[in-house]
């Protein structure tokens, strides 16, 4: 891991961080649950995120904020049409269509491209949010639903994300 790692240009900071991270998260040797209290158990939200947190960096190294972390963190307003445990829904800033709505993960995968067979549960629940919320907001003639992916698919916000658009007639073919 640490020969790939240089090879790859990560930092000799960065590759010790990232190692002691994955040793923090390191399966442990459990204590029957009766000798200690719920409080300390390991599972209150902030654990659990905190958890998230530190995989995703493991996955994805450290990167900057991006405009979704942040409205995820609830630092910046959005407004917000669906919320649960692994992802949010909110209306677009720059709606492309009369209804337009983005699904995003909690976690901050990059992009499609980065998602490996241990997301599968995440998307399948990301893709029924997407067309719980298009019920929810009266698109009963069909939406369109789009992932952009890197420059090539025109992908500005490096936070994976689900467009949902309807309310008019789409187009074809969409590029």
């Amino acid at each position: 891991m640490a020969v790939s790692m240089l090879a790859r240009g990560v930092s000799t900071r960065r590759m010790v961080f990232q190692m002691a991270t994955a040793l923090a998260l390191a399966p442990r040797i459990t204590v029957p649950h009766q000798m200690y209290s719920s409080d300390c158990d390991g599972n209150s939200d902030e654990v659990i995120k905190a958890k998230a947190a530190a995989s995703a960096r493991l996955r994805f190294g450290d990167r900057e904020p991006t405009i979704f972390s942040k409205i995820v963190d609830k630092s910046l307003p959005a407004d917000i049409i669906h919320e649960d445990d692994l992802c949010l829904a909110f209306r677009d800033v720059n709606p492309q269509a009369p209804k337009h709505f983005l699904v995003i993960p909690k976690v901050g995968i990059p992009g499609i491209s980065q998602v490996d067979d241990s997301d599968n549960e995440l998307l399948g629940h990301m893709m029924n949010v997407a067309r719980k919320t298009a019920v929810k907001e009266g698109l009963d003639n069909g939406y369109r639903v789009v992932i952009n992916d890197g420059p090539d698919g025109a992908q500005s916000v490096y936070h994976l994300h689900i467009h949902v658009m309807g309310g008019r007639q789409m187009g074809w073919p969409p590029g």
